[in-house]
């Protein structure tokens, strides 16, 4: 193919992925949210109240955030009622990232938290202040 037949083909196919995203978008959910009855939530879905299926799962994908000399690291994600979200795994990495699955056990409600906390280059001092990351889970 030439190259005017490859750039028009990979035009079509981004323009297919861009609405693919934008009705993802528009339903209120970015476009990895949903894979295959698996609902994934990141830094962005803080303060969200989220669908899920029950008997499906929940993955949390918090990452680290670097600026002006310190990290903000995640704790592991907990859920506030393991009836209805019970915990399947967990992991804290070394970069600060924190990730997290739950199974959606049983209808009801049940919110996750997790905190993000600083920690300093040497010879630097962190803010005093833990921040929560928080969502709502109704597993219907």
């Amino acid at each position: 193919m030439g190259a005017t037949k490859w750039s028009t083909a990979f035009g079509a196919a981004g323009l297919v992925l861009v609405a693919v995203a934008a009705s993802a978008t528009a339903q209120g959910q970015t476009p990895h949210a949903r894979l295959a009855g698996r609902v994934v939530l990141t830094n962005t879905d803080n303060g969200r109240t989220v669908p899920a299926s029950s008997g499906g799962d929940v993955e949390i994908r918090l990452t680290h955030i670097r600026e002006r000399g310190f990290t903000y690291t995640w704790t592991a994600p907990q859920s506030a009622d393991s009836a209805v979200l019970g915990h399947a795994s967990d992991a804290t990495y070394p970069s600060g990232d924190a990730t997290a699955v739950f199974h959606a056990a049983s209808p009801g409600t049940a919110t996750v938290t997790a905190q993000r906390r600083c920690l300093p280059d040497p010879g630097s001092l962190c803010p005093l202040l833990v921040e929560t990351w928080k969502v709502t889970i109704e597993v219907k």
